[in-house]
């Protein structure tokens, strides 16, 4: 008497070895949403500590340099140079001006990093570039930095396009 043939097909299997994890189950499952919830606000929180403890360690470090006389800088508002930029209590980044009796930082172009040569602030960003990191748009004639610009290749000859006409 001849064996009996496999009633299955070849590519059925009635076990699979999957592993399933904290990190599937919490991805994927009913908390999942609220687990990630939660890692977006430790490291948030880790995030922000962080900084206020920094700031802190540099507060003090400044006091001691200045000398025991002098009064340490209380936490507020920073002098911030022009087009610097610092993170606000709601989260959002916030653009200073420049603070008056700051000393203005050499302006090196944005894109080489070159400081020598005329620099022209870009019409996008407002950084200083250097003559040879600006380009004008072929739409709206603005002159931007190299680094705010697209150049398109879709026709026959190639475009240059601002961030706000590419859009």
């Amino acid at each position: 008497m001849p064996k009996r043939s496999y009633p299955f097909s070849e590519s059925f299997s009635s076990q699979y070895k999957v592993h399933v994890g904290q990190k599937q189950i919490n991805n994927c499952g009913a908390f999942g949403l609220k687990y990630r919830q939660e890692v977006y606000e430790k490291t948030k929180n880790l995030l922000f500590n962080g900084t206020k403890a920094m700031m802190g360690r540099i507060w003090k470090a400044d006091a001691l340099v200045s000398g025991p006389a002098a009064v340490s800088p209380a936490p507020g508002p920073q002098t911030l140079l022009k087009g610097q930029t610092r993170i606000g209590l709601d989260g959002r980044l916030q653009r200073a001006s420049a603070a008056p009796g700051c000393a203005a930082a050499p302006s090196a172009c944005c894109v080489c990093q070159r400081v020598s040569g005329l620099r022209k602030p870009c019409s996008q960003c407002e950084r200083p570039a250097c003559a040879a990191c600006i380009r004008q748009c072929n739409i709206c004639s603005d002159r931007c930095c190299s680094l705010c610009t697209i150049t398109d290749y879709s026709e026959r000859y190639e475009r240059v396009l601002c961030c706000g006409c590419s859009s």
